[in-house]
């Protein structure tokens, strides 16, 4: 079957410059942070060839359609004569990742991973919150800020402080005083043109869960990000991607079997509130008394080969390449009702 992989590493391909654009990070020293991503992109490619799939890497610009047209032309019955796999997180403007699979509905091209629905509400950290709490799973108090004084109401501090709608730990801060908070709302207002979601910080376990399929997804063995005896126990930018700032990660977590149902049933009832589809991770936290509490929902978590995502499927007992492949046709299946022949 041919395959595009679809992804963002070069920036230019728009028509104007508008719109809030792609973080990146200001250090020198971190401008190496796309390679990691674009190593992952030709991961992703290699595996599908390695199952006999024709591939083209595409950019996720306004070149797209006319590229993909041309790469996966449809045949005489008008059925698709390929599919995405989607890794495009957007290039600026609002809800980015949502623009390529909104492309491809409209252009009848099928993708892996969540429709413009789910990622736009996955995106939206407020949202996200609101709709796994009205199925009662737990998660973090909060207020939404703007000018950072605002009244904090019954938060107990301290409390962490992030854009509303970015990926990646951007801008992640922890403030441990109510003087302090104006000043971190002010920085995600200012360097992020968006609210700042202020929520309370639980100190725990921090605990990463992935999910594939869709009815009654698989849920992988829970990764554990391991702080040790570290002062700074959250998964900043830093952590995730400066490697020698990133903590160790734990698979299977030691949990107990009752707290790992636990675990186990709210990723899955966040994975549906979030109109999740194929794969995604849920993020959470355990408190000292046992407690969990989902941070977020990842509606495309990262494919790297030290991602937690990929070591809980490894533990699960996929392969790198079977969970690729596994990915493909988990989404063929949805759109067809039949995996790849």
């Amino acid at each position: 079957m041919r395959v595009a992989i679809v992804s963002n590493s070069d920036f230019t391909g728009v028509i104007n410059r508008l719109g809030q654009p792609y973080p990146q990070p200001e250090a020198p020293q971190q401008q190496p942070w796309q390679q990691p991503a674009h190593g992952t992109v030709e991961m992703v490619m290699a595996a599908l060839q390695e199952r006999g799939h024709e591939t083209l890497l595409c950019e996720g610009d306004k070149g797209l359609l006319a590229t993909l047209e041309r790469f996966m032309p449809p045949d005489p019955q008008a059925r698709p004569s390929g599919i995405v796999f989607n890794l495009a997180e957007g290039i600026q403007g609002e809800k980015r990742e949502t623009h390529v699979p909104a492309m491809l509905e409209m252009a009848g091209i099928p993708y892996t991973g969540c429709s413009p629905l789910g990622i736009g509400l996955t995106c939206d950290k407020v949202i996200t919150k609101m709709l796994i709490r009205d199925r009662g799973v737990p998660t973090p108090n909060f207020r939404v800020m703007r000018c950072g004084t605002e009244g904090t109401g019954d938060l107990r501090f301290p409390v962490v402080v992030k854009p509303r709608h970015e990926g990646s730990s951007f801008g992640l801060q922890l403030v441990h005083e109510p003087a302090q908070l104006r000043q971190a709302v002010e920085v995600i207002v200012t360097q992020y043109a968006q609210d700042a979601l202020v929520e309370e910080y639980i100190d725990g376990r921090e605990i990463a869960i992935g999910l594939l399929g869709n009815g009654e997804p698989d849920v992988f063995p829970p990764v554990e990000h391991d702080f040790g005896d570290r002062e700074a126990r959250l998964m900043t930018w830093e952590a995730k991607y400066v490697a020698a700032k990133t903590p160790p990660q734990i698979c299977p977590a030691q949990i107990g079997s009752s707290l790992a149902s636990v675990l186990r049933d709210i990723s899955v009832a966040t994975f549906r509130a979030c109109q999740c589809r194929d794969y995604a991770r849920v993020d959470l936290r355990i408190d000292c008394t046992g407690q969990p509490f989902v941070l977020e929902m990842n509606s495309m978590p990262g494919l790297s080969m030290h991602s937690s995502y990929v070591l809980g499927a490894m533990t699960a007992g996929h392969s790198y390449s079977s969970l690729i492949n596994r990915i493909l046709d988990v989404a063929h299946t949805r759109y067809f009702g039949i995996g790849i022949p």
